[in-house]
C-alpha cells in the first residue's frame, strides 16, 4: 500500500474502529454505551463488560458507517444508533436499511458502492457474505465489507463482520486475492440458545491467514462483552502455535495506528 492510500485505524472497543483510508473516515459497527450495560432480546441477554476507549463525540466526523448488521446490541447499541444520524452515510444489510431508514443504504453480498475520496480517487466498498453462527441458524442477515481503490489492484481491506468460517468467506478470498489487511471479528462469541460459536474462532482466523498469506490480520470484536469465549491471549497463542504470530497486528485502544 502506498503512502498515498496509507491505512490507519483507531480501536474504540468491541467491533468499533475508525478506518482512515485515502482521506476518508469509515466507522465499523458503532457500540459506544458504557460498561455494565445490559441488553435483553427474547431469551438472550448480552452484558457489556468494558466501555469504549473514545466516546462518540471524540471520534470526530465520519464519512461512512460500515454496519454489518443492526439487530444485535453488541454491534449497534443505543449510543451507536444515535451516532448514525451524524455520519454522512450508513452502509448495511438491505433489511437493516429498511429498519433504520434515513440515509442508510442496504447492500446484499457482492453489491458495491463507490465513494469519492478528498483527492478525487474512488474507493469501492463491496458487501461480502457472512454467516453469523451455524448453518441454517436464524441469526438474521449480516454482511462484511471489502474496501479497495478502483485504481489499485494490489491492495484491499477486508472487514469480516460477525461471521464464522464458511464457503462465503472462501469466496471472498477467491474474489479478492489482493486483500492485504483482514480485520477479523474473532472471540468465538457464544450464547446459550445456540449450540456453537457465532464469530470466528482463533483457529478459523488462522485459516483466513493461511488463505491470505500476504495479509496482516487485525483482530476486532473479541473483548468487552461477556459472550466472548476466546480472549486476546487465546488468539495470540493459537496464531503463535501455527507459526503465524507475526501476522497479527493488534490495535491500540483510543490511538490511531498505521496498519
Amino acid at each position: 500500500m502506498t503512502k498515498h492510500d496509507a491505512l490507519r485505524m483507531t480501536y474504540v472497543g468491541g467491533p468499533t474502529a475508525v478506518i482512515e483510508l485515502g482521506g476518508l473516515r469509515l466507522l465499523t459497527d458503532p457500540a459506544f454505551d458504557v460498561a455494565g450495560s445490559e441488553y435483553a432480546t427474547g431469551p438472550v441477554t448480552l452484558w457489556k463488560t468494558a466501555g469504549p476507549a473514545l466516546d462518540a463525540a471524540s471520534v470526530g466526523a465520519v464519512d461512512v458507517v460500515l454496519l454489518s448488521h443492526d439487530h444485535h446490541f453488541d454491534n449497534l447499541d443505543h449510543t451507536g444508533r444515535e451516532l448514525l444520524s451524524k455520519a454522512a452515510r450508513v452502509l448495511t444489510t438491505r433489511e437493516g436499511a429498511e429498519r433504520l431508514g434515513g440515509h442508510a443504504a442496504g447492500l446484499t453480498p457482492w453489491e458495491s458502492v463507490e465513494l469519492t475520496a478528498p483527492d478525487g480517487r474512488v474507493l469501492r466498498v463491496t458487501a461480502t457474505p457472512a454467516q453469523h453462527g451455524p448453518k441454517n441458524g436464524d441469526r438474521g442477515p449480516v454482511i462484511g465489507f471489502v474496501l479497495q481503490f478502483t485504481d489499485d489492484r494490489e491492495n484491499a481491506v477486508y472487514v469480516s463482520g460477525d461471521t464464522v468460517w464458511f464457503e462465503g468467506v472462501e469466496e471472498v478470498i477467491r474474489r479478492f486475492p489482493s486483500i492485504k489487511t483482514a480485520v477479523l471479528f474473532l472471540g468465538a462469541a457464544h450464547v446459550a440458545i445456540v449450540p456453537s460459536h457465532l464469530t470466528f474462532t482463533a483457529e478459523e482466523g488462522v485459516k483466513v491467514a493461511r488463505a491470505l498469506p500476504e495479509a496482516k490480520i487485525v483482530p476486532l470484536h473479541f473483548e468487552g462483552w461477556k459472550h466472548f469465549t476466546e480472549s486476546r491471549d487465546v488468539i495470540a497463542r493459537t496464531f503463535a502455535e501455527a507459526g503465524l504470530g507475526d501476522r497479527l497486528q493488534w490495535l491500540e485502544a483510543g490511538r490511531a495506528v498505521a496498519v
